[in-house]
């Protein structure tokens, strides 16, 4: 369906005079609850996502998408958090599938969140990266994105671009550009790895745990399930007077001030980078080689 044109999505200025796209601040009109329903509470524009002893829970888009801009605003979950994630990411299906990951790795009273970010191509993952926010992301809802065309994958937080992951297919790279996607979110509980390795584990007498979520957005272009993969990478592509904005020139690389953005969060943020992480990888992964971090 095509909705309202010239829409600004933040840095990513909307050049939206195509059709194909989808935008509400409306969760069931986007999204629909994909397990544990007893666990999720809607209230007035908020949705809640609950985590406690029995059970988490998770939502996900009534459709696939290709290409475009997804964005929430979440709140996360406030006080000792230790052991819990809750994720925020696009995926698509089957074995060899592609996937983009926001985790927020929860931890004790007054220690920070990390969010890790994860790059799954044909199957293959493995490419984590660990930062600490500017912010307390318990106390007041932020945005979180994810911004994918033919050029690059960037997740950006409140359209501060956190982590670029760039299309190297000409240095024999695979890049996540021919399968459609759905958007999902979840809570649950991961003491075995989340907190400092799982050392510290989930306190269940702080339990439920809450994430508040608000502003669901998704600007990009709906795949029917219908359609076959490579007609579906077709429908999501300029060609002729058919120009979607995510194809604009403009948005093909970071522009200047993203690129000192990208690099302060890298310098003063990042605490983990797989690229850096001889022990896990003897061998530097071909994309480190490649990749300009800007």
């Amino acid at each position: 369906m095509a909705v309202s044109a010239f829409k600004m999505l933040g840095f990513f200025v909307g050049f939206s005079l195509m059709v194909g796209l989808v935008s509400s601040v409306k969760f069931d009109e986007l999204f629909q609850p994909s397990w544990a329903q007893d666990h999720l509470a809607y209230e007035g524009e908020l949705l809640r996502l609950k985590l406690d002893s029995y059970s988490g829970a998770g939502f996900q888009s009534k459709s696939k998408y290709m290409f475009g801009k997804v964005t929430v605003q979440i709140k996360l979950v406030e006080g000792d958090s230790a052991g819990t994630v809750t994720a925020f990411y696009m995926s698509s299906e089957g074995t060899n599938h592609n996937e983009f990951d926001f985790e927020f790795l929860g931890n004790t009273t007054g220690e920070p969140y990390l969010v890790q970010t994860n790059v799954y191509v044909n199957g293959v993952g493995n490419r984590e990266q660990r930062l600490s926010l500017w912010f307390d992301p318990t106390k007041d809802f932020h945005s979180y994105s994810i911004f994918w065309n033919q050029r690059h994958v960037v997740f950006l937080v409140d359209d501060t671009p956190i982590r670029l992951h760039t299309n190297m297919e000409n240095k024999g790279i695979p890049f996540p550009r021919d399968q459609a996607m759905g958007v999902y979110s979840s809570i649950w509980n991961a003491d075995d790895w989340a907190t400092q390795g799982g050392r510290v584990k989930t306190d269940w007498s702080h339990a439920p745990f809450v994430a508040s979520y608000k502003g669901f957005e998704i600007n990009a272009c709906e795949c029917p399930a219908s359609i076959a993969a490579d007609d579906n990478a077709k429908k999501c592509s300029s060609s002729g007077e058919k120009r979607y904005w995510w194809d604009e020139p403009t948005l093909s690389a970071l522009n200047v001030h993203q690129s000192h953005q990208l690099l302060w969060v890298r310098a003063n943020h990042m605490t983990y980078d797989y690229c850096s992480d001889t022990a896990r990888f003897p061998v530097t992964p071909l994309e480190c080689l490649h990749h300009r971090h800007q």
